[in-house]
């Protein structure tokens, strides 16, 4: 189900910055598809952090 999902979502990143209508548009684009990593290295980095204050509090 999640392949399916992932399949579907897919976006052609090189095909819309070859279409894109002016820059702003390519600037928004490259932002708009690294702000899912960021937000996972976001929630890794507090889940570390978390981890290691409790793990120091034991």
């Amino acid at each position: 189900m999640n392949a399916l999902i992932f399949l579907i979502q897919a976006i052609d990143v090189e095909e819309k910055l070859k279409n894109a209508p002016d820059s702003g548009y390519q600037t928004g684009l490259i932002i708009g598809s690294f702000i899912p990593f960021i937000l996972l290295i976001g929630i890794a980095y507090w889940m570390y952090y978390a981890a290691k204050k409790r793990g120091e509090n034991e």
